[in-house]
């Protein structure tokens, strides 16, 4: 049976360096870091990527007070993804519309705040809020989204740790291969910066990055990296079948053609290079496609010192020789924002289809040995010889691995 084919027709994100993907894509080719300095309780100050969308667009005050921080970025993603796809919403049957986002974890935000603030009043549970309960539920963030836009159709909300972007994405055009939806809102968002547990945990790995200076706090394969930048945010795309976007018009920026996901089944934080790349050609298999094909990789590498050797090694036993192909990696600029990871790193690398370029690797001052290959772009954007693939890469705890490949529509 032939399968569908599948198109992203809208892009909605909030990042710590952008709020639109012009000002984010921007910000990416002049090298600008979205990561600052924040005080958290008990940590200090820590540096993180903070997103400063703005918050009440699609919410009220009210809604905010009784909603989460990851349903916000939901809401606010959503909204802008719907808009930038120029779907009609009148008339729209919204039972035939899904809502498919990644997250790496969701509730210890708010129990965490919880427990705090009844510990000002002697752990009377009496001064624990009655919203508790639906804003910790796992599928939370995709449904704040149904019920703020209306929407009637499916709605999940998928752990697969910092892997989870890509997930959403699969999870979207599954649905849509099945017949199940005509139009899915899937991607990834995060509110970790929000977690002490997230802080905390890392630091007690000896993981949490450490600068004088936040906007060199992330840094990928540079010699000096120390670990990772905690951040917030979150990226939605608008999915369609390629002829219902034809028929309407749409533009699009891109068709899915090959994913993977699989498990290391090793080691519940140390990457499996072996599976990594099993991962990569499974995807490659599927897009019919071969290194040679990719024209940009975009990397999860967090810069802690042994990941982002293991995730090396995988690149360069698929993309050894691949002459055309580029490397470059967004998490430089905006630290690791888990669940959205995937999702944000796709949407800054998409733009690449239209001006030609790849953005490059930033803070990489010295270059660890360990982590060197000849086509990671470091420093300054690069002019691609073709701009037509990307094979979008992201990984997460208890050895979740996940590869999307996007490829340009010729038109």
């Amino acid at each position: 049976m032939q399968r569908a084919r599948v198109v992203i027709t809208g892009v909605g994100l909030t990042s710590p360096n952008g709020d639109t993907l012009a000002s984010y894509r921007a910000n990416l080719l002049s090298g600008v870091s979205g990561v600052e300095f924040m005080e958290h309780r008990y940590i200090g100050r820590v540096p993180a990527g903070v997103c400063h969308y703005d918050e009440k667009k699609y919410q009220t005050r009210k809604e905010l007070r009784n909603s989460t921080r990851a349903g916000s970025i939901s809401i606010y993603c959503a909204h802008e993804a719907v808009a930038d796809s120029g779907i009609s919403w009148e008339g729209l049957d919204t039972s035939r519309l899904g809502v498919y986002l990644g997250i790496t974890e969701h509730g210890n935000v708010e129990t965490e705040n919880e427990v705090y603030n009844i510990s000002k009043f002697n752990y009377d549970v009496s001064f624990w809020t009655h919203h508790h309960n639906p804003r910790t539920v796992a599928n939370n963030p995709a449904g704040e989204v149904t019920m703020n836009m209306h929407i009637t159709g499916p709605h999940y909300t998928i752990g697969a740790a910092c892997a989870a972007g890509n997930a959403g994405l699969i999870q979207g055009m599954q649905m849509l291969q099945l017949g199940e939806v005509d139009v899915a809102l899937a991607g990834g968002v995060s509110e970790s910066i929000r977690s002490f547990g997230i802080f905390a945990g890392f630091k007690s790995q000896g993981a949490l990055a450490e600068n004088a200076d936040p906007t060199k706090a992330s840094r990928p394969f540079d010699k000096a990296r120390n670990g990772i930048v905690v951040s917030e945010g979150g990226a939605v795309f608008v999915l369609e079948r390629l002829e219902d976007a034809e028929k309407r018009g749409a533009k699009i920026y891109g068709e899915i053609v090959g994913y993977c996901t699989n498990s290391d089944a090793t080691d519940a934080v140390l990457p499996n290079p072996e599976r990594q790349e099993q991962c990569m050609r499974a995807a490659l298999r599927m897009a019919g496609m071969t290194p040679d094909d990719i024209d940009i990789v975009s990397t999860h590498a967090t810069g802690t010192p042994a990941g982002d050797v293991q995730e090396c090694k995988a690149l360069r036993a698929v993309f050894a020789g691949a002459k055309n192909v580029r490397i470059n990696n967004t998490k430089s600029f905006i630290g690791h924002a888990m669940g959205a990871a995937g999702a944000l790193e796709l949407a800054g690398n998409l733009p690449s289809f239209s001006d030609g370029l790849v953005h490059p690797t930033i803070n990489v001052d010295d270059l660890d040995p360990d982590c060197a290959m000849d086509q990671l772009v470091i420093g300054v954007p690069q002019k691609l010889p073709r701009a037509e693939t990307i094979l979008n890469l992201s990984f997460g705890m208890l050895g979740i691995n996940s590869c999307v490949i996007v490829k340009k529509i010729a038109r």
